[in-house]
This record gives C-alpha cells, sequence and structure tokens, in this order.
C-alpha cells in the first residue's frame, strides 16, 4: 500500500518510491509532487500532514506559501504582457514608470528586473516586513532609491522585491494590481488553485511551514552594507508573520504565492508546452525563447550562490545544481525547497511543494532526489 495518494504513470513509479519513502522516515512531514508531459499530468501526488502535530492530513486540495517559486508566476504575468507587445524587455524601465528613473536608475531595463540585476534588490533602511504589504507604497519606494551596484554587471537577488518591480510595470501598463492579473490571465483561463494574495476564504487548507534548524549565526558580523546584508535585511523575513491573515492577503510576487505541486506545474507547464495549453495558445515560441538569453552567469551579490539567469528565470549550472537535465530548461526553487523545472525539449514540468522546510534557500535533498527519479524515467538525467 502506498504511503502516498494520487496517481502515478507506471514508468514513473520511482518517484513515487522515493516520496513514500520520504514520507514514512518523516523527513517529509507534508507534500506534493506533480509532474506534467506535453502539459498532462503523468504523475499528482500528496501526502502526510498539513501541520506539526499530524492533526490534519494533507490533501488533495492543500496549499502552501511556495515563497520563490512565486517568482516564475511574476515573470510569466510579465512574459505574457510581452507575448501582447506591451511590454519590451529591452525598453528602459522608465518608459513605463516614470519615478523609477530616480537616483541614477534611468537606463535600468524591464530584462534587469527579470534576471535579478537591477542593482536594486531591496529596500533602503529604515524597513519593516509589514511595509511591503502595502505594495504601491512598497513600489514607490524602491522608485526613489538608487541602484546598489551597476545595473545589468551582475546578478543580485531580488529576494522579497521581485514582485514589486515587476507587479509596479504590471499595474502601469495594464491598471490591475499583479495578483489580480494573474488571477484573471493565468490561474483563472488554466484553472490553477494558486494566489498571488491568498484570502482568508483558503485559510482552513493552508499548510503549516515548519522553519528548518539553521546554524547559529551572528550577521552582525558581516558588513551591514554589504548587498547580501541589505537584501536579506531589509526587511528581515520573519516566518512567523508568514502564518498571519496580512501576509497571505498581501499581493506580493517574489515570496508569498500559495499553491500546490498540481497548480505550479498546471501553470507553468506553459512554458514546457510550447505556450500553448488545453488548446489555447499563451505564449509564441519567440517570447518563450527570450527565457534563454543569458543575462547573468557567476556568484550572485545577495546570496553568495553561483547562479545563471535568462530573463524571469534560473537556467542550469551544472556545477551548481547537478540534478537538472542538460538543454533547454528553466527553473526556480522556494525558500525551504520548493521547486518548478521546466525542461522545454522533453516537454516535462516538475513541481514539488512542502511544508517542512530544508535549509538553504534553494532546493534540498529530498528535491533533489525527486528530481533524480523524474528525468531517470526519461532518460534526462546527467
Amino acid at each position: 500500500m502506498s504511503t502516498s495518494s494520487g496517481f502515478c504513470r507506471d514508468e514513473f513509479a520511482g518517484v513515487r518510491a522515493a516520496f513514500d519513502e520520504h514520507l514514512d522516515s518523516g523527513a517529509e512531514l507534508g507534500a506534493s509532487l506533480c509532474v506534467t508531459v506535453d502539459g498532462d499530468p503523468v504523475l499528482d501526488l500528496w501526502g502526510g500532514h498539513a501541520d506539526e502535530a499530524k492533526t490534519t492530513p494533507w490533501g488533495a486540495d492543500t496549499i502552501v506559501n511556495v515563497f520563490s517559486v512565486t517568482k516564475t508566476m511574476t515573470a510569466l504575468c510579465a512574459l505574457l504582457l510581452v507575448d501582447r507587445g506591451e511590454l519590451d524587455v529591452d525598453e528602459r524601465v522608465a518608459h513605463y514608470w516614470p519615478e523609477f528613473a530616480a537616483n541614477g536608475k534611468g537606463d535600468i531595463l524591464i530584462r534587469h528586473l527579470l534576471s535579478h540585476t537591477s542593482g536594486v534588490s531591496g529596500w533602503d533602511r529604515p524597513i519593516e516586513l509589514t511595509d511591503l504589504y502595502d505594495t504601491e507604497a512598497a513600489a514607490a519606494r524602491l522608485a526613489t532609491q538608487a541602484p546598489w551596484w551597476e545595473p545589468g554587471s551582475k546578478s543580485g537577488y531580488h529576494a522579497l522585491n521581485y514582485g514589486h518591480l515587476i507587479g509596479e510595470v504590471v499595474r502601469r501598463i495594464t491598471g490591475r494590481s499583479l495578483g489580480r492579473f494573474f488571477a484573471d490571465e493565468l490561474a483563472g483561463p488554466l484553472g490553477a488553485d494558486f494566489h498571488i494574495g491568498t484570502g482568508p476564504e483558503h485559510a482552513d487548507r493552508i499548510a503549516t511551514l515548519i522553519p528548518p534548524q539553521l546554524p547559529e549565526f551572528d550577521l552582525a558580523t558581516l558588513d551591514q552594507d554589504s548587498v547580501l546584508i541589505k537584501t536579506l535585511t531589509s526587511p528581515l523575513l520573519d516566518l512567523a508573520a508568514t502564518s498571519t491573515p496580512a501576509w497571505r492577503a498581501a499581493e506580493n510576487g517574489a515570496v508569498n504565492g500559495h499553491g500546490n505541486a498540481r497548480s505550479v506545474a498546471r501553470v507553468q507547464s506553459l512554458i514546457a508546452n510550447g505556450g500553448e495549453l488545453s488548446g489555447k495558445r499563451f505564449l509564441s515560441p519567440t517570447t518563450i525563447e527570450l527565457i534563454f538569453r543569458e543575462q547573468a552567469d557567476g556568484v550572485d551579490l545577495a546570496i553568495l550562490t553561483p547562479l545563471r539567469f535568462g530573463i524571469g528565470y534560473g537556467l542550469p549550472r551544472p556545477q551548481t545544481f547537478p540534478h537538472l537535465p542538460d538543454g533547454r530548461v528553466c527553473w526556480w526553487a522556494g525558500y525551504g525547497g520548493a521547486m518548478v523545472v521546466n525542461d522545454l525539449d522533453r516537454r516535462i514540468t516538475f513541481a514539488y511543494t512542502m511544508n517542512r522546510m530544508a535549509i538553504g534557500l534553494i532546493g534540498s535533498d529530498r528535491c533533489d532526489s525527486y528530481l533524480k527519479a523524474t528525468f531517470d524515467a526519461v532518460g534526462g538525467a546527467r
């Protein structure tokens, strides 16, 4: 009897076995896993518990905060506007958002925002986490700042403000907030249970996050004016705050999207499936190719990890993430371990969400085992 619920095609039995092993061992508290081929699920699994006390099973409709996997949804909103001719990745941000030109930012391009190379990876101090919930006001603050490094020269992960920057561009073009635009143009038409701004009506089915056991480290010993410190502490992400109604309701397109593996895979399979899903074309091949225009490759200034960015997504870097397949692949991960991978050559999307968070901003051993089993099943692993 399998530990997980859901379904799995026979050729992906190894993925289910890895998932069940982690559920049985307690490495996973609760999680969901979905793989699509040609836009259709071949594996849709969930299991474990939605709470630490193990009183609530993780169900078919359990959702969870997926942190930076949300950034892929925000990037997709921008790409939709590109496809419609309303946004140009090589145009200056100030063309759409004139106030953004202040303090030496007049030449920052849309692709710099989408690839974490804008020089604006966080807020000038002082700033509190609750200040981010008013997305328009928080975006206005970013518009007044000077960049922290030469725009376009290197990446510095836009950890908490990616959605504020791109969301404000979306708002200037469409008149709609990022969360509303995403719901209207992507989640709604695709029937995807993913939310940027999650209302109280969903509270009963949101899994409780279990923070990772982080080693003791005194941030005060580091250079307080470094891009790393300014990005990650201005403001500092307080995991306790992520369970509050105010956090959930805010339309923070960097870190507070709520969904499950099924809904992540549903939306993101648009990319792996060549821009078309359920008989409707959302993106042209030309727009999708923009994702693979490399914008940065090297040690990221904000998280000190070697990363390679295209436009809107991370690109494979074998030295850093050996379990990603070769070829036209784009991906991103959420704090604690959630991940989505689009493999355009094999037309596969892999999505994983969970509530027992792992140490580190990107990936986890659990996720690696699922990824390896998935691409072993299709002959695409390294």
